[in-house]
């Protein structure tokens, strides 16, 4: 065994979790009362963009059109409804003419604009009932969110012969802030008593029960203070706080639901509680660090991509993990310390034996997962081929995926600034706002800029060419797409502009600017991302397990088990399936961003419940170097618990699924069924499946290797008992020949 595993090295870090218990626990609740206090207000100061890739050219043209063409760049718009009149009968003129005045006179307002100044077709209805006024909102996000709640009701509503809705840019982001802040409230609402009640149902006692909550509580109020001094330094996504909730309950109480079960199963060996805190540490501890190392690596990945939205996930998932899993390791033992055998207090299951025997200790349960696990082992290939072939059919409907960008339909059919989005994708011609921006930079004539309008004006997916407006030696073109403001001619023609020659340097941004340049970021940073994720997920398994071959099978697993989420995201929120019965709006499309985001979330989960079944696997095989009989008690005395954990953390994403938000929604109840599917699926039925059939050389590695893992690795257990005179010395990660 490993130097890792001697009994002084082990036994130092006992005494230092459990010298101080009560010192401990009153250190993390000033701490905690620290976060809270940090921590308060959060949301207010997180964004809700960060799709874009910040170095791309469709950015920069956005902020230099911004900077020479405020008023030509609306992020306002208020939709005027005139009912069944026209919007140019006199009445309702004077009444726009009088909000258009009103609009332009207030604070942090410029560019105010409208169809009855200007007459353009384009802000007109063609029904002629409703028509558009533009305004830019300038400032930050904070100070433009400022703005449209100072001036919004007063705008919003009645007027005379008119009724006016809130739409554009600000309104969208910032009722979708507040949609999620609400949301999670919510959420949080429903998983709190919800995962008590599931916790009381696996640990029968009321105090066993209430110590995972209490970590995943600290996880999350530590992590909103994290992310809190993050928003003073740079961006964070306000979607990421869903995470934050989601990963601190879940993988809290995972790691002390771990920790908590086997120092129940150590008390009731006979153990006192010391020793058992000793063993557990020794054992189910080592467990937790190598999970919360192998999830913290999987949301690591996304610091490699330029945009903060999936960045502020790395931040946010990073800091949760690692604070769950110091708090099981660190707050949770000395809690047990102290309570001692009184862990099994308020056994409430009590209540419903009505003189039944009590129900056996941890140790002794767990015989219908060895019959589980026996059925699968006799029956390897058609378990191993059959639930390979069900994964990957679930996943081919991601074959079909389209990518497209966060926009109102996010919100519910309800909210004030989808209907009005919606009514002009509906009613409007040319989809205001939807087209493509070219940004001209250089000195040039007017003859000049009308040649390279006439070029464009000609490209076949071009409806119409607005401008040029001049600044200087700065000019910008308004181009409309023939179709769709995202869709692939639109995407095809974002190409074809930056293409188009012309006498002076030119940039494309717009909707579907910006979705090219997301899915080349994207596509430039994957294979990084990928490679980090899969090379350091090998080197922590093998640290862990000592064997070649078990983490490769542990990476590919884990990716198979990914399949019916991927599948289902495309099934149900591209496609549009079910979308009633969850109350979405289906865009038909994928947001980029979130597939990366999903798969980094979800692979990093099984990989917790991967290490957690491993370990155990590998602790029998040490202690008798039988393969089968490993493998069926690693799953025998993991595969409730595992299965207790996927349901818990399962009922928080659907928590968190219950967003009136189609990509917080599509996130909770995706990630919700990877787990359910990695936990019930490939735990109970691949993994046993395959490590049948491939046997002792599951445990295989080169000499070299050995030799390195027997210096550095860590593997979870007591030493393997000393080979006796008629069994040959055998090496932990396998035979030599």
């Amino acid at each position: 065994m490993t130097e890792v595993n001697s009994p002084q090295r082990l036994g130092g870090w006992t005494r230092f979790v459990t010298a101080r218990p009560r010192l401990s626990l009153l250190t993390a609740l000033v701490l905690t009362v620290l976060a809270v206090l940090a921590g308060s207000g959060v949301a207010d100061r997180l964004g809700s963009g960060g799709w874009e890739d910040p170095d791309a050219q469709s950015t920069y043209a956005t902020k230099a059109l911004e900077r020479e063409f405020p008023d030509s760049q609306p992020n306002l718009l208020l939709l005027v409804d005139a009912g069944r009149a026209s919007v140019d009968d006199p009445a309702v003129a004077a009444e726009a003419a009088r909000l258009t005045e009103r609009l332009a006179g207030e604070k942090g307002v410029t560019g105010v604009g409208s169809y009855w100044q200007s007459k353009a077709p384009g802000l007109r209805a063609e029904d002629g009932h409703e028509a558009l006024i533009a305004a830019r909102i300038t400032g930050d996000e904070d100070a433009m969110g400022e703005t449209l709640d100072r001036i919004a009701p007063a705008l919003r509503g009645a007027h005379g012969p008119v009724d006016v809705k809130l739409g554009g840019i600000v309104a969208v982001r910032h009722e979708m802030q507040t949609t999620i802040q609400e949301d999670l409230l919510r959420a949080e609402i429903i998983a709190l008593p919800v995962t008590l009640v599931l916790l009381v149902m696996v640990f029968g006692s009321a105090i066993a029960a209430l110590l995972p909550l209490g970590i995943g509580i600290v996880a999350i109020l530590g992590t909103n203070a994290v992310l809190s001094g993050l928003a003073a330094f740079t961006d964070v996504s306000i979607f990421a706080m869903n995470l934050t909730t989601a990963l601190g309950l879940g993988l809290a109480i995972d790691y002390a639901l771990f920790i908590v079960r086997r120092f129940r199963e150590e008390l009731a060996g006979g153990q006192d509680p010391l020793g058992a805190i000793g063993t557990t540490l020794r054992t189910a501890g080592r467990t937790v660090l190598f999970s919360s190392l192998t999830v913290a690596v999987s949301l690591a990945a996304m610091l490699v991509f330029p945009q903060y939205f999936l960045r502020s996930f790395a931040y946010a998932g990073i800091a949760v993990v690692l604070l769950a899993a110091a708090a099981a390791l660190i707050l949770l033992p000395a809690a047990l310390v102290l309570l001692g055998h009184r862990v099994n207090s308020l056994d409430l299951r009590a209540l419903f034996r009505r003189g039944r025997p009590a129900k056996r200790t941890p140790s002794e349960g767990g015989g219908a997962w060895g019959r589980t696990a026996d059925l699968v082992m006799r029956r390897a290939p058609f378990f191993a081929l059959g639930t390979t072939a069900v994964l990957i059919l679930l996943g081919l409907p991601f074959l079909g995926v389209r990518f497209g960008t966060a926009d109102d339909r996010q919100l519910p059919s309800s909210a004030e600034s989808h209907v009005v989005q919606q009514h002009i994708r509906d009613g409007f011609p040319g989809s205001p706002g939807g087209g493509l921006d070219i940004l001209a930079e250089g000195p040039a004539t007017e003859a000049q800029y009308t040649a390279y309008k006439e070029r464009i004006a000609r490209l076949p997916e071009v409806l119409r060419v607005d401008g040029p407006l001049v600044n200087g030696d700065t000019a910008y073109f308004t181009v409309q797409p023939r179709g769709e403001s995202v869709d692939d001619p639109a995407q095809r023609l974002v190409g074809e502009l930056r293409a188009t020659e012309a006498p002076f340097d030119t940039k494309v941004t717009g909707a579907a600017a910006v979705l090219v340049d997301s899915k080349n970021a994207i596509g430039e940073q994957l294979p990084l991302a990928g490679t980090f994720i899969v090379v350091v997920t090998l080197f922590l398994v093998f640290l862990l397990t000592g064997s070649v071959l078990i983490p490769v099978q542990a990476v590919l697993l884990n990716a198979l088990s990914l399949t019916a989420m991927f599948g289902a995201v495309v099934w149900v929120f591209q496609d549009g399936h079910l979308s009633g019965l969850l109350g979405f709006t289906s865009p038909g499309s994928i947001e980029t961003t979130l597939p990366v985001l999903m798969f980094c979330v979800a692979f990093g989960l099984s990989m917790d419940y991967g290490v957690f079944l491993l370990s155990r696997i590998k602790e029998e095989y040490d202690h008798t170097g039988d393969h089968d009989r490993a493998v069926r008690l690693g799953l025998q005395r993991t595969g409730g618990l595992i299965t207790a954990a996927a349901v818990i953390l399962a009922v928080v994403m659907v928590a968190i699924g219950t967003s009136r938000v189609t990509n917080t929604k599509m996130l909770g109840l995706g990630i919700a069924l990877a787990v359910v599917m990695d936990a019930m699926v490939v735990r109970s039925l691949l993994v046993p499946a395959i490590m049948r059939l491939t046997g002792r050389a599951t445990w295989w590695a080169p000499a070299p290797l050995r030799r390195f893992h027997r210096r550095f690795g860590l593997s979870e257990g007591e030493s393997a008992p000393a080979p006796t005179a008629t069994e040959p010395e055998r090496d932990t990660v396998g035979s030599r020949g």
